[in-house]
């Protein structure tokens, strides 16, 4: 393959099949260059994820622990009012409350963030194919 012309007349004077030559070997380094991209953006984006379903996970443990002495806590608070069932059934109603706000809470998140999308990568395909219709100019 010759020397990348420079300038508009060593394109206009470069042979047409040198062209197609450069052309085809940059869409191909270009189209390389987006896939490592897309690659590099979608590995970071599920190691941040993992990380941070890993804490998720050890904060939910230790939080059953407390949850778990603050019910007994309220049941023989309530106690002291009602009936030992009738305490149990009050505070298990009110964790069952709190579990689906969280549940529904939880659920909208997961919508709008999975599946991950891959923003700096389209943006630079925008990029790259207003560049190309802007050199056909």
């Amino acid at each position: 393959m010759t020397d990348r012309p420079s300038d508009a007349e060593d394109l206009e004077r470069a042979p047409t099949g040198d062209l197609v030559m450069q052309l085809a070997g940059e869409i191909s380094t270009l189209v390389r260059q987006e896939i490592a991209l897309a690659r590099a953006e979608l590995i970071g984006k599920t190691r941040k994820a993992g990380l941070g379903l890993g804490e998720l996970g050890g904060a939910g443990i230790a939080l059953l622990y407390a949850l778990g002495a603050l019910t007994a806590c309220l049941i023989a608070a309530l106690a002291l009012l009602l009936p030992v069932w009738a305490a149990a059934l009050v505070v298990t109603a009110a964790w069952a409350a709190a579990a689906a706000a969280l549940a529904l809470s939880g659920r909208r998140r997961l919508q709008e963030n999975v599946p991950p999308t891959l923003d700096r990568t389209e943006k630079t395909l925008k990029e790259n194919v207003e560049w190309v219709k802007n050199q056909r100019r």
